[in-house]
Formats: structure tokens, sequence, C-alpha cells
């Protein structure tokens, strides 16, 4: 049940990482703070399509 997710940075709106995720037990769309290079701060990232 694991899918592959990109992660955008609200911001700038640049997608920056990847990651996965249990679809099972995390239905909801994940929001995480990590470093946005173009940024040059730590900015939330929420998952995208």
């Amino acid at each position: 049940m694991r899918v592959n997710i990109i992660l955008a940075c609200t911001e700038c709106k640049q997608r920056n990482y990847t990651s996965s995720k249990n679809k099972k037990t995390n239905p909801d769309r994940l929001e995480l703070k990590k470093y946005c290079k173009f940024c040059k701060a730590e900015t939330v990232h929420k998952e995208t399509k």
C-alpha cells in the first residue's frame, strides 16, 4: 500500500523532495517542514499529485 509522493514548497512552488507513504494509515495529504534550496529557508512542503 505504499505509494511514492512528491513534496513541493508552499513558498516558491518548486518540487524538491520525493518520499513514500502508506495510504492506509495516512489518507490525507502530507505536510512536512523541510529545507528549500531555492528559498534558502526551512518552509512547509506539501504533497502534490
